[in-house]
């Protein structure tokens, strides 16, 4: 059975908009204030979550009585079959005849609800969504260096987890969503129109209704820093919005949003330095290869392959001469066997390792 689960960051993130909403509004902005607030939005979930609520906020004077009838609905239906999403009794009067009262009063009775659960809502409209983002379930899941787990959603949609991976699984009335930190992982996912699933690594925002993909985020790896989706069925839509600067030296900033649509067998491949993304092809049979730990590279510079191999099992190697570190390698390797490894670094590269006093050194041999 799925439970509510309190969500205490939304709360935190919630709270701190609405402070930052009534201060811009209060008539007391000062340029360091401003200076505070553009900072505060250079994260891309702060700038969305806030113009989201700009938006939120002037639709409601211009809500039709019949919009308001349908809303007041809503919210009665949802109390009726969501006894966990309780609107508050001070939401009512706004509710019933949808009155609406003077801006800087519903400023401050949006300010003093952001107590209540740790949530602000203002008005009906603003009360509603917050219903609508109310988790009804969430779960983290982490795998250790070197394992892999598997886990069912109450969907019954699947995740299997990399190496060192840490991501977080919420679902809400209208949509199901799954959080990458770090790693990499598969996602089978079984169709609901009226719940798209959605991955969100970093700035980019991966959306389906039931297909079979995996995501990768591993930002420590050299070469590999960038989020990366593979679709293996059915189809996928990308998205990525980022800041960006309206003039040259000026403070002000704008959010540019790229769109891709991928379908089965193809790859696309975010850079770091924010250059366009770089989309392909999955060869035959490489679909989530890292489920059987067994890596293959192609002209991958050494220092690339061993970052990559770390990720999955410990080779003993404490450093790497930076003559060696820039060979190409090109194999398949099992991590699973450590000295087979090692064995074969050696046998496909001129190098050498040598037992040094904190661990194996790896060297040219040229």
């Amino acid at each position: 059975m799925i439970s509510a689960v309190p969500p205490d960051d939304a709360a935190r993130q919630r709270k701190k908009l609405v402070d930052w909403f009534l201060r811009r509004h209060d008539g007391q902005w000062a340029p360091e204030d401003e200076q505070a607030f553009q900072k505060w939005m250079a994260a891309s979930d702060n700038h969305r979550a806030y113009t989201q609520w700009e938006a939120d906020w002037n639709s409601i004077d211009a809500m039709p009585q019949a919009s308001a009838d349908r809303l007041r609905a809503m919210v009665a239906a949802d109390r009726q079959t969501r006894p966990t999403a309780q609107l508050t009794s001070a939401l009512q009067p706004r509710l019933q005849g949808m009155v609406v009262p003077a801006r800087r009063r519903t400023l401050a009775a949006g300010f003093a609800m952001a107590g209540i659960g740790g949530v602000a809502v203002a008005s009906g409209w603003l009360g509603w969504r917050y219903v609508q983002s109310t988790p009804l379930y969430e779960q983290a899941f982490n795998t250790p260096k070197g394992q892999q787990s598997e886990a069912t959603l109450p969907d019954g949609s699947t995740l299997r987890l990399d190496t060192a991976t840490s991501l977080k699984t919420t679902y809400y009335r209208d949509r199901r969503e799954i959080h990458l930190a770090e790693g990499q992982a598969l996602f089978s996912v079984l169709p609901d129109a009226e719940r798209p699933f959605r991955v969100i690594a970093n700035d980019v925002v991966i959306t389906v209704v039931g297909t079979r993909f995996s995501v990768r985020l591993t930002p420590d790896v050299p070469g590999r820093g960038g989020v990366e989706v593979v679709v293996q069925e059915g189809r996928v839509r990308i998205s990525q919005k980022s800041l960006t600067q309206e003039t040259r030296g000026s403070s002000s900033q704008k959010t540019r949003e790229q769109t891709f649509e991928l379908t089965a067998g193809q790859s696309l491949v975010f850079a770091v330095d924010g250059s366009p993304p770089r989309q392909g092809t999955v060869p035959a049979g490489g679909f989530a290869s890292w489920r059987s730990a067994r890596l293959s590279f192609s002209d991958v510079p050494l220092r690339e392959a061993l970052a990559e191999m770390d990720r999955y099992a410990d080779l003993g190697i404490s450093t790497v001469d930076p003559a060696a570190a820039s060979l190409r390698l090109t194999g398949t390797f099992d991590l699973r066997d450590v000295a087979g490894t090692r064995k074969l670094l050696a046998n496909a590269l001129p190098i050498k390792l040598e037992r040094g006093e904190s661990g194996l050194e790896l060297r040219s041999a040229r």
